[in-house]
Parts: C-alpha cells; sequence; structure tokens
C-alpha cells in the first residue's frame, strides 16, 4: 500500500494511506449514480411547469447541479462527496494545509481532460503510475486522495491493548467529543515525539496538549505529556468503541 506524510501547521507529520484506483472510481460511480438520480427527480418537476418556467428552471437548477455537484460537495464537505463518504476516502493538501476555493477550482477543471475528454483513461494511467497516486488535477492543485481514517482503530488497539470498558474507566469522558481525525493527530504526535525527540516536536506536543484542555476545559498539563496524551486515546477507544 501507499502512504504519504502529511505536515501540519503545529509541525506535526502524519501518516495517511493512499486511496486505492478502485475506491476512486466506486466513488467516481456512486456520485454518478447519485447525481443521475437527482437530476432525474428535477426533471420530473419541470413536467409540473409550463413550458417558459420549465426551460427557466433548467438553465438556472438542474444544468448548476449537474456542473458543479463535485465542486459543491468537496468544497463544503472537507474535500468528500457522497461518493468518497461512502468509500471513506477524502482529498487533502499535500502541504497539510486546509484546502482553499481555488485548490477544489483546479481539481474540478482538470476532470475534463483526466475523466470526461479521455474515458478516464488519463486519471486511471496517472494515478497508477505516480507515486502519489494523483492524476493530472491532483498534481495541478498540489492535493492527493487519502484514506479518512487509515488504520485508526487497530494501531490503537495494538499500541494501547485495551479490552472492553469493564476493565478501564475513563478518566476524561470530555474526549468522546472529539473526531476520529482528532485522535489521529493525537496518536501521530505521540509517536513522532518518542521517534524525533527535538525541539519541534517538543513545541508541538506543548501546542496540543494546551489545546485539548482549553477545548475539554480541564487544567493545563505541563507535566507527563505523554501519559495524558495516552490517556486520552485509551479513553476515546474506550468510550466510542
Amino acid at each position: 500500500m501507499k502512504t504519504i506524510e502529511l505536515q501540519t501547521t503545529q509541525n506535526v507529520t502524519i501518516n495517511y494511506e493512499l486511496a486505492l484506483l478502485r475506491d476512486r472510481i466506486l466513488a467516481f460511480v456512486i456520485d454518478a449514480v447519485l447525481l443521475g438520480f437527482l437530476i432525474f427527480l428535477l426533471s420530473l418537476c419541470t413536467g409540473l411547469m409550463g413550458e417558459s418556467l420549465a426551460l427557466i428552471f433548467v438553465y438556472v437548477v438542474v444544468l448548476p447541479v449537474a456542473t458543479f455537484y463535485t465542486l459543491f460537495w468537496e468544497l463544503l464537505n472537507g474535500g468528500q462527496t457522497l461518493g468518497k463518504m461512502a468509500l471513506r476516502i477524502k482529498v487533502v493538501r499535500l502541504d497539510g494545509r486546509t484546502m482553499n476555493f481555488i485548490d477544489h477550482l483546479l481539481r474540478w477543471v482538470f476532470r475534463l481532460f483526466d475523466i470526461w475528454f479521455t474515458a478516464g483513461a488519463v486519471a486511471v494511467v496517472l494515478i497508477n503510475s505516480t507515486g502519489r497516486s494523483q492524476r493530472l488535477g491532483d498534481v495541478v492543485s498540489n492535493t492527493a486522495v487519502v484514506k479518512s481514517n487509515p488504520d485508526l482503530y487497530v494501531s490503537l488497539k495494538d499500541i494501547l491493548n485495551i479490552s472492553t470498558i469493564d476493565n478501564y474507566q475513563p478518566v476524561y469522558p470530555q474526549v468522546r467529543f472529539f473526531s476520529e481525525d482528532d485522535m489521529l493527530v493525537i496518536k501521530q504526535t505521540v509517536e513522532r515525539y518518542n521517534t524525533y525527540k527535538n525541539l519541534a516536536h517538543s513545541e508541538a506536543m506543548d501546542l496540543l496538549v494546551h489545546r485539548i484542555c482549553s477545548e475539554m476545559k480541564v487544567p493545563l498539563v505541563e507535566q507527563n505529556q505523554i501519559g495524558f496524551l495516552r490517556t486520552l486515546i485509551k479513553d476515546y477507544i474506550v468510550l466510542t468503541r
């Protein structure tokens, strides 16, 4: 499996597994089916209108929906269309920053060449042959498609070896409101700090602990921050499984 490392703005490196070509194709098919069904429903509405109103409805509603479906969903849903959500994959920037409108627009524009004008041949060849599994739109926008939850549960269970809630009492119940991506950042921060004990990762650790304590409204932990973060991970596994 191909993986990439993304460095966040806090200088924390996170490992992501790249999405398989199969997953990207299936996500595309799901989106195509959903879009086709949506257009069918909208078309039925035109049958209830007069000819002039129906024509306006097609140009104002139906065509924009058909044209901008992918751009709309990825822009407003964190790099995921409905198909990508179903396959648990998403689009991310390779520099770790949040994608902006231009990034999404570039990916969407190059779909014309990657997919539509070439029947998907260019996209398939590039995804299979490039080191980061990128089609042309990905390369231009400096993005990649990754698995949104890369082996989070298995790796956390292996590290912490917790069986059930019966043999562990959570310390911080507030952690249940964090997301899986949040816990992945915590896990990666601990691992990177243990591997590379330099100033950058020490500062990243401090920033992360400060932010977590603030979010959970608990006293700031200044000693044994590694133990604190590991406890959060254990609590999250027990409370959300």
